[in-house]
């Protein structure tokens, strides 16, 4: 990864991580698309260390594709995760925009007159710091007598949703 991301460090102990290669299958076999990495064992709940799509694989859903799975996983285990921090300016573009639409999809669900971030980090596995950031940047959380609170009107969560949609090969 440290050839196509700059602010990557270099570390030459690989066995704390754990790696999930995604391929791309054709006639002449199996070729690399992407990969990325986790911690076996994270303090801080990160899900996700490095996450690298191939520059000849990019613009297909596969940097999506390995967030989502990251997030699955956590889910199997049972947990709320994050990416490591910082985040590029590409991969913070593409979580955004995946918990973006993974909030919505619960939002849009919801039969509840109450809704907490935390319900939402339980059915997501996105840690709730995620959420109440994307929430804000989309203009569904206010601040209303000392609290924050999910505004959530049907329609703008329908035109949200449209906008937050993949739109990639893979979905």
């Amino acid at each position: 990864a440290k050839l196509f991301l700059d602010h990557k460090t270099l570390y030459y102990d690989v066995d704390p991580f754990l790696f999930y290669v995604m391929c791309e299958y054709d006639e002449r076999g199996f070729h690399p698309a992407g990969f990325y990495s986790k911690e076996k064992f994270s303090d801080v709940g990160y899900n996700l260390a490095c996450i690298l799509t191939f520059p000849c694989y990019q613009r297909k859903g596969y940097g999506r594709f390995l967030i989502s799975f990251s997030y699955e996983l956590s889910k199997k285990e049972f947990k709320v995760g994050s990416p490591e921090k910082p985040l590029s300016d590409l991969g913070y573009a593409a979580y955004r925009s995946y918990w973006a639409y993974e909030v919505l999809k619960v939002l849009d669900v919801c039969e509840e007159s109450e809704l907490s971030i935390m319900d939402i980090s339980k059915q997501t596995s996105i840690m709730a710091d995620d959420i109440s950031g994307v929430l804000q940047q989309i203009g569904l959380l206010k601040y209303v007598h000392g609290q924050y609170v999910i505004c959530m009107p049907k329609d703008v969560i329908q035109e949200q949703l449209v906008k937050f949609t993949p739109t990639s090969i893979m979905t």
